[in-house]
């Protein structure tokens, strides 16, 4: 199986409209100023680290492009659109995603995500036919691990702000999370590399345990760790490794 994902990524890699975008999203002023930083890019992230087979092509493209909205890296985030799309995301799992981060990034992010991406959607024929509709039928409600997750969060801040506990209820975890054009895992995916990417791993515990209820497994999640280190800097990926250790221990008991 693996050697079929890793033959898989490779032909991907390989492929001359994915090697377009790759090479995209370097832009040309790095060979021009720092060529040891474009020899990093080309070897070490692209010639490696995104072919590793622990984590498929598509998934890093994604959680790369997550990274990139919360981190407000938008003068080339047209380039990891395209190059998302060609690794199989779609147009309407990227649509969602944006969605989804305004609420984990915050709005300016998002919507400055969109003015990125709204070139590339116009000149690949993205239709609006093609997007998540503003009112979709929802996925169904695990109504246990929502009431204890209510629970939690009520209990503790209800008296601090009833308007966070009352909105995260109804806009986040009965609304936004049950939207069907990004499947839970894949929601949880963006939303711990999001995390990772703005430096608070303290809200990992949560999101990284949901990512692996949904479907992530520890393997998946070590190889994210890696894949963020060189778009959200080691610092970052080293905060939220004990947090990341904590999970898989607990996990594994």
């Amino acid at each position: 199986m693996k050697t079929s994902i890793a033959a898989s990524a490779f032909a991907l890699m390989t492929s001359p409209a994915f090697a377009q975008d790759v090479k995209t999203t370097l832009p040309d002023a790095v060979g021009q100023v720092s060529p040891a930083l474009e020899a990093y890019a080309t070897d070490t992230i692209f010639g490696s680290e995104w072919t590793n087979e622990a984590l498929s092509t598509r998934d890093r493209a994604l959680l790369t492009f997550a990274a990139l909205v919360t981190r407000h890296e938008t003068e080339n985030l047209g380039s990891y659109v395209a190059l998302a799309l060609d690794a199989g995301v779609t147009p309407a799992e990227l649509s969602e995603t944006i969605t989804h981060m305004a609420f984990y990034t915050g709005f300016g992010n998002a919507t400055a995500a969109s003015d990125a991406a709204a070139p590339v959607f116009a000149a690949r024929g993205v239709s609006i036919d093609a997007l998540p509709p503003v009112s979709p039928d929802l996925l169904p409600l695990n109504e246990e691990a929502e009431a204890a997750r209510e629970k939690l969060v009520s209990g503790l801040y209800s008296d601090v702000s009833i308007g966070v506990v009352d909105n995260t209820r109804e806009v986040l975890f009965l609304d936004l999370w049950l939207r069907p054009d990004l499947a839970p895992r894949d929601r949880s995916l963006v939303t711990v590399a999001a995390l990772i990417a703005a430096g608070q791993p303290e809200q990992m515990t949560f999101h990284l345990n949901r990512a692996m209820d949904n479907g992530l497994s520890q393997e998946e999640a070590g190889a994210m760790l890696s894949h963020l280190a060189f778009y959200a800097g080691w610092p970052k990926v080293f905060s939220a490794m004990p947090i990341a250790k904590e999970v898989f221990e607990n996990r594994g008991q």
